[in-house]
């Protein structure tokens, strides 16, 4: 069963934050890492639905490097 997640990180001295779907907060977090290995996780979180509804963070998939 997978959950959605919020991972925010340092990314180039920047704190940026993303949705990620995954199973645990662990599997989010290496998503996260994969896909930008230069930056710093900072925290992972289960997804507020009713705060990033209202402030919604970019998701892992939809992001450029």
């Amino acid at each position: 069963m997978k959950q959605e997640f919020t991972v925010g990180m340092n990314l180039n001295g920047k704190s940026q934050s993303v949705c990620v779907e995954a199973e645990d907060a662990l599997i989010a977090a290496l998503k996260v890492k994969q896909e930008r290995p230069q930056a710093v996780i900072n925290y992972v979180r289960k997804r507020n639905k009713r705060g990033d509804l209202r402030h919604p963070h970019q998701g892992i998939a939809a992001t450029t490097r």
